[in-house]
């Protein structure tokens, strides 16, 4: 039986980078909150770090991916 193969090209539309989600955790300073990621069709949830506190309900950025199911964000640009 055939494996399926994902390229590195399949990789990248999965990566949570560059997606917009909204803080349901607020981001403390010192440690993780939880974002809701729209990606693959539907919402995901991160555990996600910020360089700065950020509030419940924030709109932000993935800019990086620490792991499967952590990530780090910015504040979205207004």
């Amino acid at each position: 039986m055939a494996h399926a193969r994902t390229s590195p090209a399949d990789d990248a539309r999965q990566s949570p980078v560059g997606a917009v989600g909204k803080v349901t955790v607020p981001i403390p300073l010192d440690g993780p909150g939880e974002v809701l990621v729209a990606l693959r069709g539907g919402s995901e949830v991160f555990a996600a770090w910020c360089s700065e506190p950020v509030g419940r309900d924030v709109r932000v950025v993935v800019v990086d991916a620490l792991s499967a199911r952590s990530v780090i964000v910015e504040l979205l640009p207004s």
